[in-house]
């Protein structure tokens, strides 16, 4: 009996150096755009596709983002004259069930994922990078899920991205391609001249359990266990291929992916797009 993803993990333990000072007391996860999190809309993108168990892994520092979540009864009764902003907070873990494991030293995102064995199970669960906002008419994770539904193996989330921007990704080798179906021959990481193709790995995966027999067989390197090694294992095996989401993403472990994130976001805010469409204009003017 085929089983749908009802689970996702997102891995929180790197250190966010891209964004200090201000990641020394802040995790980069929780980094606003406007007034809410950045993690707070990965979490509202996964409960969107169905997912309604969400673990998140932790590292030193990130006890911030687990008292983002944890409902703070003296905060709601000092709101409770103003019952709209309260609901907001309310609403932040209504619907799903949130809870937290802990990479005590940082050794790289195959450990992290081994973090959440026992939370997954036997279970497929998307895995979301907690640090890639991505939006869409449909969500990411919800398109990954459709997509195992049809194909039951562990799925790459990806996007094409400019030929001279590949160095910057894990790119796929594509064996085969139907419509967004990529199927995978191998990955190359960060390739700097050569890429096998422009299909880059954008932070969203469904992995199933044999990816934790492949972690564990993954060599320690300069600290760190490297999911991508254990991901390429199986897809030597024919047992990965890559869905092209349709959507668009924004890289807020990047300043400048955060500030168009902030910007889009905005302009789109019933509150606030005309007066900050009216500003971005006499900025743009000179004015």
């Amino acid at each position: 009996m085929q089983k749908s993803i009802r689970k996702a993990v997102i891995p929180c333990g790197g250190m966010g150096t891209r964004f200090l000072p201000a990641t020394k007391a802040i995790p980069k996860e929780i980094l606003p755009v406007i007034d809410t999190p950045v993690l707070s809309y990965i979490v509202d993108e996964l409960i969107s596709s169905g997912i309604d168990q969400i673990h998140i892994i932790l590292g030193e520092g990130k006890q911030a983002i687990k008292e983002y979540f944890v409902p703070n009864a003296r905060l709601e009764k000092a709101l409770a004259h103003k019952p709209e902003l309260l609901q907001t907070l309310k609403n932040i873990n209504k619907n799903a069930e949130i809870t937290f494991g802990m990479q005590n030293v940082p050794r790289g995102s195959g450990d992290a994922i081994m973090c959440a064995r026992e939370f997954t199970g036997d279970d497929p669960f998307i895995m979301a990078n907690g640090d890639d906002l991505i939006v869409g008419d449909v969500p990411a994770a919800k398109q990954l899920c459709d997509a195992y539904a049809q194909h039951q193996a562990v799925v790459l989330g990806v996007q094409q991205v400019p030929a001279e921007e590949t160095y910057k990704y894990g790119i796929v080798d594509p064996q085969k391609i139907d419509g967004r179906f990529v199927w995978c021959k191998g990955m190359v990481e960060k390739p700097k001249s050569n890429a096998p193709s422009r299909y880059a790995a954008i932070g969203r995966y469904v992995l199933t359990t044999e990816i934790y027999e492949r972690i564990e067989q993954v060599p320690e390197v300069n600290g760190e266990i490297s999911l991508t090694d254990a991901i390429y294992a199986i897809m030597k095996e024919g047992g990965v291929y890559a869905y092209e989401l349709d959507c668009r993403r924004y890289d807020m472990g990047d300043k400048f992916g955060a500030l168009t994130a902030t910007v889009d976001f905005a302009l789109k805010r019933p509150d606030l797009k005309d007066k900050f469409a009216e500003y971005l204009l006499t900025v743009v003017n000179g004015k």
